[in-house]
């Protein structure tokens, strides 16, 4: 498993009994990263069991409340919980304001490290990438300024073809390492071995695209094409596309288009407007357009 993503909240606007606003818990590749905070994220990372320890880095789409209206409780309670290590947010410019006057005027003093990375740019860029991760801006069509992330494995080291190697025994363990990197075996007498005989590719890195909140904007699409996993907003039904022109979202037959045409592997529909008491009309709206379509829900888990 190099990917498992919950669903903490993928509902719009306000938080209800049955209704949680936008946040995600993703592990990707022994990374974990937590996507928009909306009001009671904390009380969903405890309800799904997942470890505050956990959460380094924090990626906040745009500046509306149900999207980032729980970061500042969680950054309390992780002061409370007497937190050490740095946390960082990457957010659209304007947060880090927010919270600052929001810890001065409340009084609220943590020990720990927090660390602000603003996003101004209207083209994609790479905002955070370590040995094994890298994570895009995806530059969406809101009334906020707004952007989507892809969070993108690096590729993995090749995998040795042991059936081959057993074919030169002046191969050792200690070379391994080497041909792993994709460098090419020279013998003693100086003949060299390709190194696509003696290991086989490494998979596919794997790529999962959040898109939360935009109008439709196919100018994404060249950006998540070929994903493996594919959140994108369906805040309306067809019924209600004027009013997703206007408030610039999207509708779930909208998002399905977005994924057909970006021939991503998997949607997954959410921000839901509470208007709709029956979330499978947004699946039935979305399934002829692209098959493999699921819905959203609290507690939802996908694994890949």
């Amino acid at each position: 498993m190099s990917l498992k993503l919950t669903i903490l909240g993928c509902h719009s606007a306000t938080p209800r009994s049955f209704a949680h606003p936008s946040a995600q818990f993703l592990e990707i590749n022994s990374r974990h990263f937590l996507i928009d905070c909306g009001e009671g994220t904390q009380t969903q990372l405890r309800k799904y069991k997942i470890k505050f320890s956990k959460i380094k880095h924090i990626f906040i789409s745009h500046l509306h409340g149900d999207h980032f209206f729980g970061l500042i409780g969680l950054i309390s309670t992780f002061g409370l919980l007497n937190r050490q290590t740095e946390l960082h947010i990457f957010a659209p410019k304007g947060l880090k304001e927010i919270i600052i006057l929001q810890l001065k005027l409340t009084n609220t003093w943590i020990k720990y490290p927090l660390e602000f990375h603003e996003i101004t740019s209207d083209k994609s860029e790479l905002i955070f990438e370590d040995k094994k991760v890298e994570v895009y801006t995806i530059p969406l069509d809101h009334r906020n300024y707004a952007n989507g992330f892809l969070f993108k494995e690096k590729l993995k080291e090749r995998n040795l073809n042991i059936e081959n190697i057993k074919k030169y025994p002046e191969i050792e363990i200690c070379d391994y390492h080497n041909l792993k990197k994709g460098k090419d075996f020279v013998s003693s007498t100086g003949k060299i071995i390709k190194n696509t005989i003696l290991t086989k590719d490494p998979p596919l890195p794997i790529q999962y695209a959040y898109c939360s909140d935009t109008a439709y904007f196919p100018e994404i699409i060249p950006r998540i094409k070929d994903i493996d996993l594919l959140y994108h907003e369906s805040t309306f039904l067809e019924d209600r596309v004027e009013l997703a022109e206007t408030t610039k979202h999207s509708t779930a037959k909208q998002a399905a288009e977005i994924a057909k045409q970006a021939e991503v592997k998997k949607l997954l529909l959410g921000h839901y407007s509470s208007r709709y008491k029956n979330e499978n009309l947004f699946l039935d709206e979305a399934k002829p357009i692209f098959k493999n379509t699921e819905l959203s829900f609290a507690g939802k888990v996908i694994e890949i």
